[in-house]
C-alpha cells in the first residue's frame, strides 16, 4: 500500500489519487495527516503539500485540490520530456508538475462546466477544449504521467513488486436504426419513396423495394458479420440500441415492433447490450427512464449501459440522471470529429460531481475513436495509420482502447469503403506483441 501525507484530506484528493495509484497503476492508497504515522509506513509513500517534511518523494501540492466549487483557473502548458504538462510545481517536487491536480482537472471534465462555445447540436467540442489547443488530444496524457510517476517510485522502492496490466479493447457498435428501409411502417415507406422520386434517386428506390420485397439484404444489417466477429473475439462488444420514440433527431425502428425486439434479443445472447438514449432524454429524466425501462423488459434484466445519442452531454445534469436511475456505466465521453482522448484518460474512471464534491458510482468509459472522425481523412493508408498511431498511444500505457463503430459502417456502402478492415485492425491489435 501507498501513504500519501498531505495536510489536509479532500474528496477531490482521494478521487485523483485513486485513478492514478489504483485504477492505473494498481496500486492500494491511503492517506494521512499525522507525520508520526507516515514516518512509521515502511513501504511507499509520498508527501503532498506545501513543503517537504524531509527526503521523501514530494510533490508540491495546487490549490485546486483542497478548492471547492468551480472557478477559472490559471493554466500554463509546458513541455515534458515526449508529452505536456500544467500546473507547475518548482524545484523541490519530485516531478516538474502537480500530476494529481493536473489529472483532476482533466477527468473532471472541469473545462466543460467554465463559459465555453457550443455545435450547432449544444455539444462540448474538441476545439474548445485545452488538450486539442495544446497538441496533447492524440495523447492519454493522465495515463502517461502516471506511469512516468511509477519509474520514481520503483527508483525509490526497487523491492517493491508493482502490478501489471494488460491492454483491453472495447468495441463499441452504436445503432441508431437496426435498418435503413425495413420494419419502417407505410407512411415513412411511403415518405422516403416520395423522397426518392423528387430527388431522382432512383438507384435508392429500386434498392429500397428490392430490400421490401426480400430480394436483397438491408444495407443497415449487418448484424451477422459483426456476430460472427464477435464469436472470434475474446474481448466482448457492446451494442447500444436506440428504442426511443421517432423524433425530429432520433428515426430509429419502433420498439414495439416483434422482430426488432427478436434481432435484440439475438444480438445479446453473443454480445452486452446496453440503451442508446434518445436525443429527448439527454433533457428529460422521465423519457429516459421509460426508455430504461423498456430496455429492461426486452432484455428481461438490469440496464448497465447507456450511451446519448450524438454524443451529447449536459454536465454536470446528463450524468446525475443515470446516478438516479442506477445506470452506472456511460460510453458518452468523447470527439465526433476528432479521434484522442477528451478526459485525458484510457483508463475508465468515476464521475465526480463538482457542484455536490462527490465521486459518484457512474463509471465512465470515455471512447478513443468514432468511425465518422476518419471520414475526413481520404486515403485508406492514411486511416490505417491515424487508426495505428491512437492504438500506439493506448498500448503504451496498457490501457483499455474504446471505439465506436455503426451497423451501418459494416455495409458495402462507398462512404465505408475499408472500414471493415480498419476493425479488424482493432481486433488483431489485442493479439499483437
Amino acid at each position: 500500500m501507498l501513504l500519501v501525507y498531505t495536510h489536509k484530506i479532500t474528496p477531490r484528493l482521494k478521487y485523483s489519487f485513486k485513478h492514478i495509484f489504483t485504477r492505473i497503476l494498481g496500486i492500494p492508497v491511503d492517506f494521512t495527516t499525522t507525520i508520526e504515522e507516515f514516518i512509521a509506513h515502511d513501504s511507499l509513500k509520498i508527501s503532498y503539500t506545501r513543503q517537504p517534511l524531509s527526503h521523501e518523494i514530494f510533490v508540491k501540492s495546487h490549490d485546486i485540490l483542497f478548492d471547492q466549487g468551480i472557478s477559472d483557473v490559471e493554466i500554463s502548458i509546458q513541455d515534458w520530456e515526449e508529452t505536456k504538462c500544467f500546473f507547475s510545481s518548482g524545484e523541490k517536487s519530485a516531478i516538474p508538475f502537480d500530476i494529481f491536480s493536473a489529472s483532476f482537472y482533466l477527468l473532471s471534465r472541469f473545462e466543460e462546466y467554465l463559459p465555453h462555445v457550443k455545435d450547432e447540436y449544444g455539444r462540448f467540442t474538441a476545439k474548445e477544449s485545452l488538450a486539442f489547443k495544446h497538441h496533447f488530444l492524440h495523447q492519454p496524457v493522465v495515463d502517461i504521467w502516471a506511469y512516468k510517476f511509477r519509474k520514481i517510485l520503483e527508483k525509490n522502492y526497487p523491492d517493491f513488486k508493482f502490478p501489471e496490466r494488460s491492454y483491453s479493447i472495447k468495441p463499441i457498435i452504436d445503432v441508431p436504426s437496426a435498418y435503413n428501409f425495413k420494419l419502417k411502417g407505410i407512411m415513412r415507406t411511403l415518405g422516403g419513396t416520395a423522397k426518392d422520386i423528387v430527388s431522382f434517386n432512383f438507384k435508392k428506390l429500386y434498392y429500397r423495394y428490392m430490400v421490401l420485397f426480400g430480394l436483397k439484404r438491408d444495407t443497415f444489417d449487418t448484424f451477422k458479420y459483426i456476430i460472427n466477429k464477435q464469436k472470434h473475439s475474446e474481448f466482448k462488444f457492446l451494442f447500444f440500441f436506440l428504442i426511443g420514440d421517432y423524433s425530429t433527431y432520433d428515426k430509429g425502428i419502433d420498439a414495439q415492433k416483434r422482430k426488432f425486439i427478436a434481432l435484440i434479443k439475438q444480438v445479446a445472447d453473443y454480445c452486452q447490450v446496453g440503451l442508446k438514449a434518445s436525443y429527448f432524454a439527454l433533457e428529460d429524466i422521465t423519457i429516459l427512464k421509460k426508455e430504461k425501462l423498456r430496455m429492461e423488459s426486452i432484455l428481461n434484466s438490469s440496464l448497465t449501459a447507456s450511451r446519448h445519442s450524438f454524443s451529447k452531454l449536459n454536465l454536470p445534469e446528463s450524468y446525475r440522471n443515470l446516478v438516479e436511475l442506477e445506470i452506472f456505466e456511460d460510453y458518452t465521453m468523447g470527439y465526433v470529429n476528432h479521434p484522442g482522448f477528451r478526459a485525458g484518460t484510457c483508463t475508465p474512471f468515476f464521475f465526480y460531481d463538482l457542484d455536490y464534491e462527490i465521486q459518484t458510482p457512474l463509471k465512465i468509459h470515455s471512447y478513443h475513436l468514432l468511425d465518422y472522425s476518419l471520414l475526413k481523412i481520404n486515403s485508406l493508408l492514411d486511416k490505417k495509420k491515424a487508426l495505428n498511431e491512437l492504438i500506439k498511444e493506448v498500448k503504451q500505457v496498457q490501457g483499455e482502447f474504446v471505439p465506436v463503430f455503426h451497423n451501418y459502417t459494416f455495409s458495402d456502402v462507398d462512404r465505408w469503403k475499408g472500414y471493415k478492415e480498419l476493425f479488424n485492425i482493432i481486433l488483431e491489435s489485442a493479439h499483437e506483441d
